[in-house]
């Protein structure tokens, strides 16, 4: 599921829809052009699709514009995941793995890398609807594997992040402690391969 989120989104009846589609996906745009970065800690629990409990954590989040994103769970299980502008690195320590994919496979991956991506051509592969400050992002290809990602923000604090997959589970991250980067964290996007640790990449070979 993680991996997901480097690797986490039709007369006249019709044209209000896509008007109001367009309204929300620019509304989106605005209130993350207010968020230039940030550093959170984040209370994770994932459901079924019976609404079980079947998992709990918490860890750290960090963002930068553009394309920089820093993910570290830190309990039940440690995992890493950086995106460092260009690539993206997901490192599972227990299984002394890393993969490696680029940026843009990461965004097609989960809508969840829009909030920093601001590529128009990429925006346009995405659904996007609000409610108040809450906004749904889902992709138009229904081969994704997150069907759904809902964002929500108090003002311009971005507060909650909802992941919804193609099994019906739905991983909600609450963020607390929010501040801004300082000069120090933006190392949080540089990743480093550990010693002794098997890399799989799966960087696509042409450009991004």
């Amino acid at each position: 599921m993680n991996k997901l989120i480097a690797i986490a989104i039709v007369s006249l009846p019709l044209l209000t829809h896509f008007s109001a589609q367009a309204d929300a996906s620019e509304q989106l745009k605005v209130k993350l052009a207010e968020i230039d970065n940030l550093k959170a800690n984040f209370s994770q629990t994932v459901t079924d699709i019976n609404d079980k409990v079947i998992q709990t954590g918490e860890g750290v989040f960090a963002l930068a514009q553009p394309n920089q994103f820093y993910w570290h769970l830190t309990a039940p299980d440690e995992s890493l995941i950086v995106a460092d502008g260009t690539d993206v690195w997901i490192y599972n320590p227990f299984n002394e793995e890393v993969s490696v994919m680029d940026v843009n496979q990461a965004i097609s991956a989960s809508p969840i890398a829009l909030l920093v991506h601001d590529d128009a051509k990429t925006w346009a592969q995405y659904q996007v609807t609000n409610t108040d400050q809450c906004f749904a992002i889902s992709p138009i290809d229904k081969d994704a594997g997150v069907s759904e990602v809902e964002v929500c923000f108090n003002e311009t604090t971005l507060t909650e992040m909802v992941l919804k997959d193609q099994q019906g589970n739905t991983s909600s991250f609450l963020l607390s402690e929010q501040t801004t980067l300082d000069k120090s964290e933006k190392n949080l996007f540089k990743f480093v391969v550990p010693e002794d640790v098997d890399i799989d990449d799966q960087r696509l070979k042409s450009p991004n």
